[in-house]
């Protein structure tokens, strides 16, 4: 860690996962939330923080009080913090990861596990589920939209399958958004900065009649890119983002609430382009490296510095993004508890385009799959809460439909790059110039479930709560591309025509078809006991499953070039989880301390791989045969006054492949002609070396974890006056750190992201009649870092990588009404 990330850390004292300051208010029927009433007045003069109440569990309770591993951020600290999406929201909570090459190939992961790390395929689960007033969005797409109106975000951490709609192995993301009152109020911001950076967000709630409510909310943002494109003469990777959300609240008695909520959020930026970062030594023939390669062509790279941000891609770079969709929420109080049933549609467009050769060569010249999905949802859960009793039953129904038209098209530059100079091919560049692949593939996807989860009091101090979960899935998947040459016409199997062979070994025709459906049982069990009044340890077990996978993006060929059927569809992942802690307040309640110790051992893990052709440009799923996440989490927030609070948070993850003997090799030891029965393979990046088929990466760190990761802040306050009106003055501090992680699915020495620390400060004045103006520095440093690298296609050795965004600074003026 840098040192004046160490001075920081030392200055900000110590922290919290539980980084709200005041429950958000939300309307309809909610149950009373149990409180210490003299130990809150006493905490509440002593200017301790008001207690943070989470539905993580299905009701309203207090985050310490519910036994499970929970960081909670609320309205404020987003907004303080810049924090507008997930990829931001990772800064604030260490446990979380967050990895993004465009919207679609979106991972986010808790302790390092819930999806592969790499480009993303349709025919796998999330094993994060993210929920935005209990809707299941099942594409992490979403997770790189604005947040929008958003009252409080709480991530959980370890198996939630007992108490969410849709199956979640890894943990959730539960985003409650500001719901409409029968009180007007409102609420504006504006933002500007550097870069161009601008920003809105409006929302406006009130009574339409005695029984009903409306709620209307937008944003907009819109930055300039940090990439510049020498090429196009543009700067890429920008934002640009549109969202609008409307909510209508029916209440027509005290006990029934229908809540009518639609939304719509859509993205059109220049994007995602990279920069070049390195070249390293592979096991292909010398001349069949980068270095050659593009010398062979008069090929330079615009800077080799890639935090000089510039790079010279040559194909269209569009993220074309739009999703949306309705829901109706019925809330209804019946006998003892709370009937809920919530009916949801989604729909998800992604129109692409990308550079997979990672030059400003024309080697691809347009890759690109559109994809349009629509996905449907109806959960019906019943809350029961008790003096000694609670419990919660639910059903759950999803369906989803995705369905994608791609195409891939290489250029005049295709030939020299590919076919191995030795051929006369080589210099033809009409042999794979025009070359094309189309794909159509689609995929329905069924999962209907019944789970309930019941809290036991045995005694004042014990608590038992068992959880059961029962899920059937069934998905059905059709892939088929067709291949044709610069002429139109079909490349084939059986073609023997040396030029057809070229064309061949870029890409194949291939169709498959699948279908599979199982059942699978989940359960946990978790044991609590108050220690004292403020101090609760829990520990859970739980066993868990994601269901089986389907490879949607083309299969990897063998030697002959024919789709590896078997490679079609994945096995199901087996969990078993581990969990311990202990929450404690104390000092008044002035300061919170939460612990957690966790083992997650899945069994048939589902891991994105890659063997470098240029036909599996996606890459493709396989099974690794046990993975392993363990580790620490200490959580610690202080407020000893009104004028001061700090926290810090921090976590020890150890994830690794326990076992996966077959995995696909890293770039160093690919290219090399495949090592047969008795000869041993050459050391790493030996160019024109014998090559493994696979390597054993067992024991190795799982992509995307670091070991270490912190955030810690800290914000004084001071009361002044200014144009007259009364308010306070603050200045506030946010940091964050992340040791080293990997950047490819199997560990490579040209793919390792440096440790790097992030610091955000801001500065300003609120009035407390609702006005707060701020000056902001994000990235204060201007640390250079990574966000991610990746291995071009093709064994040539190139590392092409996104830079995280440079030292941005501006002004935001918010009022509320």
């Amino acid at each position: 860690m840098r040192l004046h990330s160490i001075t920081l850390l030392l200055l900000s004292g110590t922290s919290t996962s539980v980084l709200a300051q005041e429950a958000p208010v939300t309307a309809g029927p909610a149950r009373d939330v149990v409180r210490d009433q003299e130990r809150d007045r006493e905490s509440a003069e002593a200017g301790a923080p008001s207690e943070i109440v989470v539905t993580a569990r299905r009701r309203t309770e207090t985050a310490q009080n519910v036994p499970i591993a929970i960081s909670v951020v609320d309205s404020g600290q987003i907004d303080n913090t810049g924090s507008f999406n997930v990829g931001r929201l990772q800064q604030l909570v260490p446990t979380l990861q967050f990895y993004s090459s465009n919207p679609r190939n979106t991972a986010v992961n808790i302790r390092g596990i819930g999806v592969p790390f790499g480009l993303t395929s349709d025919g796998f689960e999330q094993g994060v589920g993210i929920y935005v007033d209990d809707v299941y969005y099942s594409r992490v797409a979403s997770a790189t939209f604005d947040f929008l109106d958003v009252a409080q975000i709480e991530v959980l951490r370890g198996p939630q399958g007992t108490l969410y709609g849709k199956n979640t192995t890894a943990g959730a993301i539960n985003i409650t958004t500001n719901q409409p009152t029968f009180d007007f109020l409102g609420k504006a911001e504006a933002s500007i900065g550097n870069l161009d950076f601008k920003q809105v967000k409006a929302a406006v709630s009130g009574p339409l009649s005695d029984s009903i409510a409306a709620r209307l909310a937008l944003s907009a943002t819109s930055r300039r890119g940090t990439i510049f494109n020498v090429t196009s003469g543009n700067w890429i990777n920008e934002q640009d983002n549109i969202g609008l959300r409307g909510q209508v609240l029916f209440q027509p008695r005290d006990d029934l609430a229908i809540t009518l909520t639609a939304d719509y959020s859509s993205q059109n930026p220049e994007c995602c382009g990279t920069v070049y970062v390195r070249t390293g030594a592979t096991q292909r023939a010398l001349n069949r490296q980068y270095a050659a390669l593009a010398a062979a062509q008069g090929y330079t790279v615009v800077s080799t510095d890639p935090f000089a941000r510039l790079t010279d891609l040559d194909s269209e770079l569009n993220s074309g993004n739009k999703l949306g969709g309705g829901s109706i929420k019925v809330k209804w109080d019946v006998g003892p508890g709370t009937l809920t049933s919530v009916s949801a549609w989604r729909f998800w467009d992604w129109k692409p385009a990308n550079d997979r050769d990672f030059t400003g060569l024309p080697i691809v010249t347009q890759s690109q799959n559109p994809s349009q999905q629509d996905q449907f949802t109806q959960e019906f859960r019943y809350n029961y809460t008790g003096s000694r009793f609670d419990f919660v039953l639910g059903a759950f129904g999803f369906y989803q439909r995705i369905d994608t038209q791609g195409t891939t098209r290489h250029g005049a530059a295709s030939s020299r790059w590919n076919i191995n100079p030795s051929n006369p091919l080589a210099n033809d560049a009409s042999v794979l110039d025009g070359v094309t692949a189309y794909n159509t593939q689609w995929l329905k996807s069924t999962s209907l479930a019944v789970f309930g989860q019941a809290s036991l009091k045995v005694t004042d101090a014990l608590t038992v709560q068992p959880g059961i979960r029962v899920n059937y899935d069934k998905k059905s998947g059709y892939y088929d591309r067709t291949v044709f040459d610069g002429q139109g016409n079909p490349v084939l199997f059986g073609q023997t025509d040396p030029a057809k062979l070229a064309q061949l070994a870029i890409f194949s025709p291939q169709r498959s078809e699948t279908e599979f459906g199982g059942w699978n049982l989940s359960y946990d069990l978790t044991l609590s006991y108050r220690l004292a009044r403020d101090i609760l340890a829990y520990a859970t077990y739980a066993k868990t499953f994601k269901t089986a996978g389907i490879n949607q993006n083309g299969l990897p060929a063998d030697a002959a070039g024919n789709p590896i059927l078997s490679a079609g569809t994945i096995k199901p992942e087996s969990v078993n989880h581990y969990e311990a802690g202990i929450k404690a307040q104390f000092w008044g309640r002035r300061a919170t301390l939460n612990l957690a110790a966790f083992r997650t051992g899945i069994e048939d893990y589902q891991a994105t791989v890659s063997n470098g052709q240029f036909g599996v440009l996606r890459g493709y799923l396989a099974n690794a045969e046990a993975v392993r996440s363990q580790g620490v989490e200490a959580d610690l927030s202080i407020r000893p006054s009104e004028r001061f609070s700090a926290y810090a948070s921090g976590a020890y993850t150890d994830a690794t492949y326990r076992e996966f003997a077959d995995a696909p090799c890293p770039p160093e030891l690919s290219g090399g002609a495949i090592a047969g029965p008795g000869q041993t393979p050459s050391a790493p990046g030996t160019p024109g070396g014998i090559s493994p088929a696979n390597c054993d990466i067992s024991g190795q760190r799982l992509p995307g974890v670091s070991e270490w990761s912190f955030s810690y802040g800290a914000e004084v306050n001071a009361p002044a006056t200014l144009l007259g009106q009364a308010g306070q003055i603050y200045l506030g501090y946010d940091g964050s750190y992340r040791s080293n992680f990997s950047s490819n699915p199997s560990p490579s020495i040209y793919t390792w992201i440096d440790d790097y620390d992030l610091s955000n400060i801001r500065v300003g004045f609120r009035h407390d009649d609702g006005l707060n103006i701020y000056a902001w520095v994000r990235n204060a440093f201007d640390t250079e870092y990574f966000e991610q690298l990746s291995v071009a296609p093709g064994n040539v050795g190139l590392i092409a990588g996104q830079p995280g965004d440079p030292r941005t600074y501006g002004l935001t003026i918010a009022l509320k009404f």
